[in-house]
Order: structure tokens, then C-alpha cells, then sequence
């Protein structure tokens, strides 16, 4: 072969050609130019503008290496939030009813393999070796089940005889009268709770006021009249429930002013200690500024009979007057207050799922019960409105609590 000579003008032409056209492979450029295509090749290395061989495309342009960097850890979480979304949406399926615990169990059991058993627990708020447990003992459920079937059926034919009003003591002693059998009453109570059988049962009421038969007792100076001429005269006090979930309770003591039905003063706790009385009394003193010269009527419950009250009762300058032992009328308007204030909070359920929500729920009712709740007897004015009307200068209630 005949070797060409090229002027270096040329050959700085050819590499400035094959480097203006990046979708061009060295062979289409030197054939356009009539060149070997190791000739040109060589030209681009001698001028180090070295190119991959074959066809190059046009890339689009990458981010630098730390930006993307950056971005993927940002790009993971949000992945991680829209699996963890779904993830809760179909596990909402689950909790329509029933044990929730179990629901969750059944939950993480049916998409581990898909998800993960860590992830899932982690997720739903369970430990993994409570899942783990719950999976071992699935074969002793599924027997005892079984063994309650039989059971279940007779406790469903003995409920539904009385009008469905017995509950499991009387049920257990007809199945072991009528049946002979020895079965134990608490396994009764779980057949029923399992089969949503219940018996009907009076409330029992709920007793904060228990009298101390040694303590000190003080006259009754009100004598069932429930009316003051002014603020600031005449209190009444007692302690209602807050009934919790779980069998729980926290307590509420109220400090009311028969003349304008405001509630002066006010404490909740989750014991019935003579510091929950005493403590309702202070936060009466702090919204009045003083109760010097007014009475206080309570009940003869150990709170109020207590030495740490009437202490209290004396630094304030109270006097101090007690209803009738067992009498609910003597202290009437306190034990009325107490009614509409479970009634109105309550509305229908047993209890509260916390104590943070049975003191939210009392603290939102108990201010508006000043500021918005208009009486019959005020003249279908609030405590407040009621009050600044005999006093040109607005009261504000302090926090009692």
C-alpha cells in the first residue's frame, strides 16, 4: 500500500472533524475524509483526544456523583414512607373489630413474606417475639376452640331462657345443676366474652365520699337552701369519678358558689386523698382572691372530715358546714352538678380511653361551663356574664387545677 503524506494542517482538520461530531465512530469519519480509519485513529491519539470505539451517543448530562449522592438518601426515605402508607392502608382492613393485638398478629402473618416480619412489627407498634409466640401457640388455640364449641352452645341455650339477662355466675351454677358439669366460671366468662354473650346488670354506683366515723364533724349551715344573695358567700364541694378504661378512675373535686353556680375552684387526681379536696379549695382562693367569712358545705365524706381540710378551711377563713350522713339531698345542687357533668361528657360511653383524655375532656366542660353555660336560674345567663353584671369590673377565672 501506498503510504499518503498529510499536511499537519490536515490532520489537525480530521481530529477537530471527529471531535465535532459525537454521534460519528472514527470508520464513518475517515471514510467520509478517504483515510484509513487506523490513520485517523492514531491522529486522535497523537492529539490525545482519545474516544471509545464504535458508535457514540449523546448521554443526557448526569449529575455530579456527590449531588446524586445526596438526593438518593432523600429519594430511599420517601420510597420507604409511600411503602410504609400502604403498608397502613390495608392493614386498616384488619381492624375492624375484634382483638386488635391479634388482628395485627394476623396481619403481620399473612404479608411477611412480602414486607418483612421486622418491618411489619415495627410498623404496627408489636413486638416480633410476641408475633413469634403467637405463631407457636396457633395449634393450642385452634384446640381450645374447639373444646369451647360444645359449651358455647349450652351457655347460649341457658342465657337465652331468662330473657338473655344472666350473666356467667348464675349461668356456671345452672350448668352445673343442670348438666352436672364441673366447669369452672371463669371459663364461662371467656366463652361469653368471645361470643359477645352478655348478662344485664345494674351500674353500680361508684362511692367517693366514704365518712370517717371518728373525725370531727361541723354543723350543717346551710340547711338544704341552695340560694345566696351574693358571690362569694356560700360554696358547696364533692368528689364525682372519672371512670377510665381498663376499671380505672381518676377524681374531680369541685368548689361551686350557690350564688352564681360558678365553679370557683377545681382539682382532678388519680387518688381521693385529702390533698384533692384541699387542693380544689386553693384554686377557689386564687380565683376569688379571698374566701374570708364564706361557708363551706360539703358532705361528711373522710376527705372533708380530714384534718388537712379543716386546716385549710381555717387559713382561708371558711367556715365549714356538712350535710347529713347518707343524705344526697342535703348537698343536692353539688351532687346535680356532678350528674350533668358526667352526662354532658360522657355522652353515652362508660368511660374515657385515658386519664390525659378524661382531663382534656373535664377541663374543655368545666371552663365553658362558666363562660357558655347559661343556668334557669341565672336568668339563662353564664356564671361569668352573671356575676359581671352585679360588678362593673369583669372577674376572670383563674386555672383551678
Amino acid at each position: 500500500m501506498v503510504m499518503k503524506n498529510y499536511p499537519p494542517e490536515f490532520k489537525a482538520d480530521a481530529v477537530a472533524l471527529y471531535e465535532s461530531r459525537p454521534e460519528a465512530t472514527i470508520r464513518s469519519v475517515a471514510d467520509d475524509l478517504g483515510i484509513n480509519p487506523e490513520t485517523l485513529r492514531n491522529w486522535v491519539r497523537a492529539a490525545g483526544a482519545s474516544r471509545p470505539r464504535g458508535r457514540r451517543t449523546q448521554e443526557p448530562a448526569r449529575p455530579p456523583a456527590p449531588l446524586e449522592a445526596e438526593n438518593a438518601a432523600p429519594r430511599k426515605k420517601v420510597r420507604e414512607l409511600e411503602e410504609e402508607r400502604e403498608i397502613l392502608r390495608k392493614a386498616a382492613k384488619y381492624f375492624a373489630g375484634g382483638d386488635a393485638l391479634v388482628n395485627r398478629f394476623q396481619f403481620v402473618a399473612d404479608h411477611q413474606r412480602r414486607y418483612g416480619v421486622k418491618r411489619l412489627c415495627t410498623i404496627l407498634g408489636v413486638a416480633r417475639s410476641s408475633f413469634y409466640y403467637w405463631c407457636q401457640t396457633a395449634a393450642d388455640r385452634a384446640a381450645r376452640q374447639a373444646a369451647d364449641a360444645r359449651p358455647a352452645a349450652r351457655i347460649q341455650a341457658v342465657h337465652h331462657e331468662p330473657d338473655g339477662t344472666y350473666g356467667a355466675p348464675r349461668i356456671t351454677a345452672e350448668l352445673r345443676e343442670r348438666c352436672g358439669e364441673a366447669v369452672n366460671h371463669k371459663r364461662v366468662a371467656r366463652i361469653m366474652r368471645a361470643s359477645g354473650i352478655e348478662g344485664v346488670r345494674l351500674r353500680r354506683r361508684h362511692r367517693t365520699t366514704l365518712a370517717d366515723p371518728a373525725a370531727a364533724k361541723a354543723p350543717d349551715l346551710i340547711g338544704r337552701d341552695f340560694t345566696a344573695d351574693r358571690p362569694n358567700t356560700k360554696y358547696v364541694g364533692d368528689i364525682t369519678c372519672l371512670p377510665l378504661d381498663g376499671g380505672k378512675f381518676c377524681y374531680l373535686a369541685t368548689v361551686i358558689d350557690l350564688a352564681s353556680r360558678r365553679l370557683a375552684g377545681w382539682a382532678i387526681a388519680d387518688h381521693m386523698r385529702a390533698d384533692l379536696v384541699t387542693d380544689a379549695l386553693a384554686a377557689a382562693v386564687r380565683t376569688r382572691g379571698s374566701l374570708a367569712g364564706s361557708i363551706m358545705h360539703t358532705g361528711h365524706g373522710s376527705q372533708y372530715a380530714s384534718r388537712a381540710f379543716a386546716e385549710a378551711c381555717r387559713s382561708a377563713g371558711v367556715q365549714r358546714s356538712m350535710s347529713a350522713v347518707g343524705s344526697s339531698a342535703d348537698n343536692a345542687l353539688a351532687e346535680s352538678f356532678n350528674a350533668t357533668f358526667k352526662r354532658e361528657t360522657l355522652q353515652g360511653r362508660k368511660s374515657r380511653p385515658t386519664e390525659r383524655e378524661a382531663r382534656l375532656d373535664a377541663f374543655r366542660w368545666l371552663h365553658r361551663h362558666n363562660t357558655r353555660r347559661r343556668h334557669s336560674s341565672l336568668g339563662r345567663r353564664s356564671p361569668i356574664a352573671f356575676e359581671n353584671a352585679l360588678h362593673p369590673t369583669p372577674t376572670t377565672l383563674a386555672p383551678a387545677a
